[in-house]
């Protein structure tokens, strides 16, 4: 099978309306509303489109319950609209999720506080309450019986991968024109007589420089930010950014564990989330300052100690220690810069810099930003480049709410496909409407339709389709990102073999491909999902 991805065209002397460094799901956003509004665009990622910081997030699309107690209103507002679009357009990827908010009777927060805040975030998301109580009575059980808690319950939402939801976006990015290339550094942002006139980078797949002329230039890069600057020679009063590093660890899920996420206080009193997540249970997160490399974030040990120590703290019948820990990982939140402020304390607001004030016109950095409010940073970075872009005005479900007409529509891709319905509900819950793209792949050959490995029901087809459709380069933007099952509880060496085994036989790849890329995964996966020292 070819991989036109793998022969890309040059692009040194051409002309963008707009450069895009950065290829996280805000640089994503942005480059697909640029595009849509007809704009030649490019986009640029240094490593694969959503690996940095969007994979390491608590993976959850909320309005911000925490930013009331700082008086954020307009953030969790604009927060809780766009929730609702992303439930409404994205069903497949985006799901309501009960959480269940527990207090124990020393917490900072009281009783009347909680209640006023879940009264004032209900009203926000337009909604008047009635939530349901399915997981309390679990919880309950868990719960230290000799300590006192009070429960609530409030309605959010969770994307499990939120890596899918940048894939399809940036297909619609690439289908509305853009030009996108993943394994692309940026060297530096060429500045001529006060403006930003291009990009100098180089493609890391074949070790080529070039440079390409822009109209304006979007700084995405999340953590790397600074970076970018300091490259390019262009200095700012402060860092434009105060890198904060968040761990999660994730775990086994245990006998007992309510299906609703948890909403509590760690051990030092920080909000914390214990949420069932892909089969197993993530706790996060943590807020330290780190200034370092963002590529090379690893959760420390006092990190995993925290978490594990806060979870017993909610769960002391639960057996949680380290050994038990599936893995641990950890991402850089590219959060504005504030000199000696409370980490916690500072906004998750996005801010657009506009680098002129440094002498640099038609440069904008985004600081901040989260999975939540993507697509209105988005939007508020096309008009600030003076493209007018206007509020979605409905929202369209991508497919039925009916559960007979989903029902036909995994009927309709099994058919297809020719696979069982439980292969083809998980290919549907995954790629949506996309599904049938899967299919027509699955019905190469039976070579195609093996599952990645003996634990999942995804197949061969979909890394095919992640190579052919979804510019995937290497086996890890393969298994990591646009068909994630090795975040999944079974996932080992065996099962790594055994789907790039699968993999190197249907596309036809030669033995030593199969064992570099291998080698690339593994090495990519172990710095990634790191296993806690006991």
């Amino acid at each position: 099978m070819d991989l036109p991805q793998k022969n890309r065209s040059p692009l040194s002397g051409r002309v963008f309306h707009i450069v895009v460094i950065g290829g996280g799901i805000n640089g994503v956003a942005i480059a697909r509303e640029c595009a849509r509004a007809g704009r030649r665009v490019l986009l640029l990622e240094q490593n694969d489109f959503a690996a940095g910081t969007t994979s390491r997030s608590t993976r959850i699309i909320h309005g911000g319950l925490r930013y009331l107690e700082h008086g954020e209103v307009s953030l969790v507002r604009e927060s809780l609209r766009e929730r609702q679009r992303l439930l409404h357009e994205r069903p497949h990827l985006v799901h309501t999720t009960e959480f269940l908010l527990a207090l124990g009777k020393n917490s900072r927060r009281s009783a009347m506080q909680v209640r006023l805040g879940l009264w004032l975030y209900r009203r926000l998301g337009g909604h008047s309450g009635g939530q349901q109580k399915l997981g309390i009575d679990s919880f309950e059980r868990l719960l230290d019986s000799g300590q006192s808690w009070s429960i609530f319950n409030f309605e959010d939402a969770q994307c499990e991968f939120p890596e899918r939801l940048v894939a399809e976006w940036l297909v619609e990015a690439a289908e509305a024109g853009a030009v996108v290339r993943n394994h692309t550094q940026v060297l530096a942002v060429d500045v001529v007589h006060g403006r930003a006139k291009g990009v100098l980078l180089r493609d890391l797949l074949s070790g080529n420089d070039e440079r390409v002329d822009a109209g304006w230039i979007v700084n995405a890069s999340g953590p790397w930010v600074d970076r970018v600057c300091q490259r390019s020679s262009i200095k700012t009063a402060h860092p434009l950014l105060g890198g904060v590093r968040g761990s999660h660890i994730v775990l086994p899920a245990f006998r007992g564990i309510p299906e609703a996420a948890i909403f509590a206080e760690a051990v030092d009193g920080r909000p914390i989330f214990v949420i069932p997540w892909n089969g197993q249970v993530m706790v996060g997160t943590t807020e330290v300052a780190d200034t370092g490399d963002p590529g090379k974030s690893q959760p420390s040990s006092d990190e995993v100690n925290y978490l594990v120590q806060s979870l017993r703290k909610i769960f002391p019948q639960v057996p949680a220690a380290t050994d038990t820990i599936h893995y641990a990982f950890a991402g850089v939140r590219p959060l504005p810069y504030a000199k000696e402020k409370d980490l916690s304390a500072i906004t998750r607001r996005h801010l657009l810099h506009d680098h002129s004030q440094e002498g640099v016109q038609r440069l904008i950095s985004i600081i901040g930003g989260k999975l939540t409010t993507a697509a209105e940073l988005a939007r508020q970075c096309a008009r600030t480049m003076g493209i007018d872009v206007r509020e979605p005005r409905g929202i369209t479900a991508v497919l039925g709410g009916g559960r007979a007409t989903l029902d036909d529509f995994i009927a309709e891709v099994a058919a297809a496909a020719g696979i069982s319905a439980d292969g083809a509900e998980s290919i549907a819950e995954w790629y949506g409407p996309k599904s049938l793209e899967v299919a027509q792949f699955a019905r190469r050959g039976a070579a195609m339709r093996l599952a990645l490995c003996p634990h999942t029901q995804h197949i061969v087809a979909e890394a095919a389709h992640a190579y052919q459709n979804e510019y995937a380069i290497t086996l890890g933007d393969v298994l990591l990102r646009r068909v994630p099952v090795a975040l999944g509880p079974c996932w080992s060496e065996e099962c790594s073999r055994t789907a790039a085994g699968r993999i190197a036989a249907a596309l036809e790849w030669p033995e030593t491909q199969m064992k570099s890329e291998l080698q690339s995964f593994e090495s990519e996966r172990s710095s990634f999902m790191t296993k806690p020292r006991s």
